[in-house]
């Protein structure tokens, strides 16, 4: 914000010097970023103004935050006394409607008739020339004066050329062209908001005026608009067309209520003072606020402790009540509370810390003192980090890396990894063309990251990574929607060797990598509940595994593991073999702390028989495992797989499955002739469950 000394000394009832205003405004939060000597002594100072602070973005704003850095001086506001009106009604002069009130809630306007468009009078031309603007003409000028002078902008139109004899406030219609008052042309986009008469678009609202509506030379009747523009509609057409203007950026950070009629006042003022004319009785108020003519200051409270334990100082409730006091505040006393009434401008203040941030800067930042030391409560991590923290240092010491990864890809690379009843979210916009959709599953980024590693000629590679996903789908009682659903993951991935054998190790040790997590996180019971199971003909399955299992938590289905498919592996330009895993972050985290205790060590010796079954290629060791189980060996305590061999003698299609059983009693010393029938149990088990056969 570029202010003039001459300018702003206008606006305080006692002049500040040019070395002052540096240390007044930085000090309150605005920074001078250059300062320029003007002829006959006028300096200009570029201001640093916060995006929160669109009050200070006016000569009289600036004015208003050094008359209350300044004991005794005063802010003195421009006239907004209207000149007589004459004439018939506004409304008969000019029709104006909003089709769109959420994007333009206040629409007001007035009309000067037998205006004399010509040039500026010196002073005005210096005012607007301190500050960098060039002089177009008088009533131009006059839009130009009182938007640096209060905050508002404002607009003229020559009415003459405005077909139809008014305006509306509506959405553009796509394809609809507009030629700005900088000669750029634009073909503009469905829903930008635009001021149109009843032919086409004669200005962008709140960013800029049309060249054909423009104020020139021959204009005789001139329709002044001031309103009020969503910021995000107005930033929306300023970034979309690249058309920035001093009108744009104010919108965008909010401008005064209550400042619409004092501005349009004003500059209807001014316009008659410079080029003539009479204004036209009333004023058009249009909009979802047109019946607010003044609109109420929001009230807020404050507790003068809250203030002394934030701040750390015993300012008083006077003391402070004072600081706000010259922010023009209002505030009222009730023992230790405090009340005001925040001004319309001040679009910044809506909470009780706000205030708080107002009493330091008034105060100074500087007269706040620093403690040397400050109190920290130690507390214990919450139990999602500390189970977090627990799998993850198990992973680590298992050989795997985690990763961090953008949330977004392809959609080839998410289509694999979708099943077939889920879809995939795509971004809006297209600020990520090349991955427009956020990741439906962790794994594709932990490929690309394999690919990265390939590419570096690291090997061996175990890779994991905390993260969310998302699809849409269907969920319950929202029929017919596709809801975006996120889920937080954990994803695994690792290196395999080719071959049947190479690619069977690194699934059990993946499996083992599992089992072992969950038994920290969990505990040993926990680790119990994890099973593997194959998936069913009528499971949805994505393209992602070439075979995959279902990973189950007492019987809850928490994820999937398996190998990675080639033509996945493909897409991705991995050559090494992979096997991968990934559950629901928040199913493993849930089992923390680890239940279970210390056992003392047997005080007798077990006994262990190994078996070695003859099974179809399709039996998994959970359907061994459940074939065990369902025989109630009364002394097992433990069933592990020890080998698979597939070869002759044994059949095509079928393998040879190695496992021993642990035995033991408790009480006393096991002998063979106990554990013979259970044995023989287990195997008629397993026969019965899955057709299994001893091997000779």
């Amino acid at each position: 914000m570029k202010i003039s000394l001459d300018w702003l000394n206008t606006y305080l009832s006692a002049p500040v010097h040019a070395d002052a205003v540096d240390p007044l405004l930085t000090g309150h939060g605005f920074p001078i970023e250059d300062r320029v000597a003007l002829e006959g002594g006028d300096v200009m100072f570029d201001v640093e103004v916060t995006s929160n602070r669109g009050d200070v973005l006016s000569h009289v704003g600036a004015a208003r935050e050094i008359a209350a850095a300044q004991e005794g001086v005063t802010l003195k506001r421009p006239s907004t006394e209207l000149p007589a009106e004459a004439g018939p009604a506004v409304q008969d002069a000019v029709s104006v409607k909003v089709a769109n009130t959420n994007h333009c809630p206040l629409y007001t306007a007035r009309v000067i008739r037998g205006v004399v468009v010509g040039p500026s009078p010196e002073w005005m031309v210096k005012r607007l020339e301190a500050v960098g603007l060039r002089s177009v003409n008088n009533v131009v000028d006059v839009t130009n004066f009182v938007l640096l002078e209060t905050g508002q902008p404002l607009h003229t139109f020559d009415l003459a050329t405005l077909a139809g004899g008014g305006v509306t406030v509506r959405d553009a219609v796509a394809g609809e062209s507009f030629t700005a008052l900088d000669g750029s042309t634009h073909k503009l986009k469905a829903g930008t908001l635009v001021i149109a008469d009843e032919q086409k678009p004669q200005a962008l609202a709140g960013v800029m005026g049309g060249a054909e509506s423009a104020v020139g030379d021959a204009t005789v009747d001139v329709l002044l608009e001031a309103g009020i523009f969503d910021p995000l509609a107005v930033r929306a057409s300023a970034r979309g067309y690249k058309i920035a203007s001093d009108s744009s950026f104010r919108f965008e950070r909010g401008v005064d209520p209550r400042g619409v009629e004092k501005a349009s006042r004003r500059a209807a003022a001014l316009i008659v003072e410079l080029a003539g004319g009479t204004v036209a009785q009333g004023v058009i108020r249009v909009g979802a606020q047109e019946a607010q003519e003044e609109p109420e200051p929001a009230t807020l409270s404050l507790r003068v402790q809250r203030t002394q334990a934030l701040l750390g100082m015993p300012l008083g409730a006077d003391e402070q009540a004072a600081y706000l006091s010259h922010l023009e505040l209002n505030p009222q006393v009730e023992g230790d509370v405090i009340h005001v009434q925040v001004p319309t401008f001040r679009l910044d203040l809506t909470r009780e810390v706000d205030l708080i941030e107002e009493i330091a800067r008034l105060h100074g930042m500087e007269n706040i003192p620093v403690n040397d030391k400050i109190k920290i409560a130690a507390r214990a991590p919450q139990m999602s980090v500390r189970a977090k923290r627990c799998a993850t240092d198990v992973l680590v010491a298992r050989g795997f890396h985690e990763t961090i990864t953008f949330s977004f890809t392809r959609p080839k690379w998410a289509k694999a990894f979708l099943n077939a009843d889920e879809s995939a979210v795509r971004l809006a916009g297209d600020h990520k063309k090349d991955e427009p959709m956020l990741r439906p599953s962790v794994l594709p980024s932990l490929l690309q990251c394999r690919k990265v590693n390939q590419d570096a000629g690291n090997a061996g590679v175990r890779l994991f990574e905390w993260a969310s996903t998302w699809v849409a789908g269907q969920q319950e009682g929202q029929e017919g929607q596709d809801a975006a659903r996120e889920t937080r993951k954990l994803a695994l991935l690792m290196d395999a060797e080719s071959g049947a054998a190479g690619l069977e190790l690194a699934v059990r040790s993946l499996r083992s990598t599992l089992d072992e997590l969950v038994a920290a996180v969990g505990g040993p019971e926990a680790a119990a509940w994890l099973a593997v199971e194959p998936l069913a003909a009528d499971t949805p399955q994505s393209e992602a595994f070439a075979t995959a299992g279902l990973l189950k938590m007492q019987g809850r289905i928490i994820g999937r593991m398996g190998l990675v498919s080639d033509v996945t592996r493909e897409r991705f330009g991995v050559t090494v073999p992979q096997v991968a895993a990934e559950l629901d972050a928040a199913a493993l985290l849930a089992l923390y702390p680890p239940r279970g205790g210390l056992e003392p060590l047997p005080k007798y010796p077990g006994i262990d028989r190994d078996l070695s079954v003859v099974v179809d290629e399709t039996v998994g060791w959970h359907d061994i495992q459940r074939g065990v189980e369902t025989a109630l060996p009364e002394m097992l305590v433990s069933v592990t797989l020890e080998d698979v061999y597939r070869g002759k003698p044994i059949a095509k299609g079928q393998k040879s499955v190695s496992l021993r059983l642990r035995f033991r009693d408790p009480a006393a010393t096991l002998r063979h002739e106990q554990v013979d029938p259970q044995v023989a149990a287990v195997v008629a088990s397993l026969k019965k469950a899955v057709g299994a056969e001893l091997r000779g």
